[in-house]
């Protein structure tokens, strides 16, 4: 497993916190715009120009959807009965799935600069290291392999006894690569499971696909409070997270975006809406 410190081998870090955000420079503050602001921070992170950045968001009651997800034969029905539920979807533009966000989903971005060096393994690895390191002194029993009938699977889901509460997927723009974990930390694992398997059960109904979507089993998902058996908040998190980076680094900034990142920003996000318009229709 390769150590996130090895790939990070930076000693300064750009520390964000959107998590509590309702609007970005004019935006509403949603999942897609924070898929966009990802992308302005991989565009940026070249060699000699950039350092690592840590970036945090919380989007309450969203689906996002994995573009395999966008080809569902029904849906226009899935979506709308997520949006009977109460959820907002946005179809992403990194790999995976469908996951459910809420108020309990603290949600990752480690973004890392000169990325033609290093492999798309070594990344995922890097963000599975650094879960386990900012959650030593509660549990040694994290693993990282695919959970079957956990949504959104992959071969680096994350567990404790067979139980998934986190998912990574990555985006690389450029040089740059966006690691991007959630992490169900408060609430149960298992109404979030049982959203997204109804959300299947429509969108797909029985019919043939090419793409093998996942026959979701609530009983193999479970958020980190459910695991540990203690009442475990994503601020609680927020400073767990701040707290490794601090010891990895010599130096954190909390710049927020230059003018050139602005502009970069716009496009990215009429991207990320053109995107989505035909989602967006259907809630």
């Amino acid at each position: 497993m390769k150590n996130w410190k090895d790939v990070v081998a930076h000693r300064q870090f750009r520390y964000l916190d959107h998590s509590k955000k309702s609007f970005f420079h004019g935006k509403p503050y949603t999942a897609l715009t924070s898929f966009a602001i990802d992308d302005v921070l991989s565009l940026f992170a070249r060699s000699g120009e950039a350092v690592p950045a840590v970036r945090l968001w919380v989007h309450p009651d969203t689906v996002v959807l994995g573009i395999p997800d966008s080809r569902l034969p029904y849906l226009e029905e899935g979506v709308r009965r997520l949006a009977e539920r109460g959820y907002y979807s946005v179809v992403r533009n990194s790999g995976g799935l469908a996951v459910a966000l809420d108020a309990g989903v603290l949600n990752i971005s480690l973004v890392l600069p000169d990325m033609r060096k290093i492999s798309i393994y070594d990344c995922y690895e890097a963000m599975v290291s650094f879960i386990r390191f900012i959650l030593r002194d509660l549990t040694d029993e994290i693993e990282a392999y695919e959970i079957t009938g956990s949504y959104c699977p992959g071969d680096f889901d994350l567990s404790i006894d067979g139980k998934k509460f986190a998912g990574i997927s990555q985006r690389r723009v450029r040089d740059g690569a966006a690691i991007q974990i959630y992490l169900d930390v408060e609430g149960e694992g298992r109404e979030r499971a049982e959203l997204l398997r109804e959300f299947y059960d429509v969108a797909k109904k029985d019919e043939e696909t090419r793409f093998d979507y996942p026959d979701i089993d609530p009983a193999v998902m479970a958020s980190l409070s459910e695991l540990l058996g203690m009442a475990l908040t994503v601020d609680a998190m927020k400073e767990r997270v701040l707290q490794g980076i601090r010891e990895a680094s010599d130096r954190i900034v909390t710049d927020d975006f230059s003018d050139n990142e602005l502009v970069q920003f716009e496009k990215r996000y009429v991207q990320m809406m053109k995107r989505n318009k035909e989602v967006a229709d259907m809630q």
